[in-house]
């Protein structure tokens, strides 16, 4: 009995960040009369999933959108790791003048929300001459918490280790490369996730400094170049007004693609903690 009483918090918990999801699903299978009833209906009358995921197939930009997403999130993890992976041996290993107050800076940058700084990122994009292009919501992402999680870890490599090496020839590059990185795995692997991760569920900064243009007609249809599928859902629940179903049953779709990373995350940090 008290055993199950203990569990009753944890449920009650489980159960609220479960709801929205739940009510995102049942919401895939209503109709859109069901989805703006009030008082709310809680299970939907009829199985409208099947129509619902007929007119996600027929969406040829949301399909699009799948395939610029995934484009965008790798071609923006790749540098955002170079980045991540530089800066944070810079800080962990460098020795140079205003090393702490420059960190103590970026930490607290760390802790101004996104959402404050898009004005100022809106002007500093627009007076470059990048609004509406892929560069305007992949360089923002170059570069954030992961420089803090590389370098903590990279500050735990034995410095042993790379005297060592540097007593066997290596130089700055090949101790970062072939010594440090190999030492520091798991953070690479959480980093490289978490960059991804943040890079599909891209929303606030798509909307604010592309707002999915430029657009261009492909097979007769509108396609927003820069529109990426969280902005995609959006606008399908808002201006499609008669498609609501349909945007639940394309956030479900999302869920799932978001769910597949987080798993993948989840086993590749394992192993590697296994292997260190």
């Amino acid at each position: 009995g008290q055993g199950n009483g203990s569990d009753l918090p944890h449920a009650f918990f489980a159960f609220l960040l479960l709801a929205p999801l739940l009510w995102m699903c049942l919401g895939a299978l209503k109709s859109d009369p069901e989805v703006l009833s009030y008082p709310p209906r809680f299970f939907p009358v009829g199985n409208n999933f099947a129509k619902n995921w007929d007119n996600v197939l027929k969406q040829i930009d949301f399909w699009g959108m799948t395939v610029n997403t995934a484009v965008y999130a790798i071609g923006t993890t790749i540098p955002a790791m170079l980045v991540n992976a530089l800066a944070g041996y810079a800080f962990a290993r460098f020795r140079f003048r205003g090393k702490n107050v420059l960190f103590l800076l970026f930490l607290a940058t760390m802790m101004i929300p996104g959402q404050v700084v898009l004005i100022s990122m809106f002007v500093m994009v627009n007076n470059a001459g990048l609004s509406n292009t892929y560069s305007a919501v992949v360089l923002p992402m170059v570069g954030a918490f992961g420089i803090f999680l590389m370098r903590q870890f990279m500050e735990a490599v034995p410095n042993d280790l790379l005297e060592a090496a540097e007593i066997d020839g290596a130089n700055g590059w090949q101790k970062l490369f072939r010594v440090t990185i190999p030492n520091v795995m798991p953070s690479i692997t959480i980093c490289t996730f978490l960059t991804l991760t943040n890079s599909f569920k891209m929303f606030d900064q798509n909307l604010a400094l592309t707002g999915g243009l430029p657009q261009v007609i492909q097979n007769g249809a509108k396609i927003n170049m820069t529109e990426l599928l969280a902005l995609n859902i959006y606008s399908t629940y808002n201006i499609n007004k008669n498609w609501h179903g349909v945007a639940q049953a394309k956030a479900v779709i999302f869920f799932l693609l978001v769910a597949v990373l987080a798993i993948v995350q989840l086993t590749a940090t394992r192993r590697k903690e296994v292997q260190q």
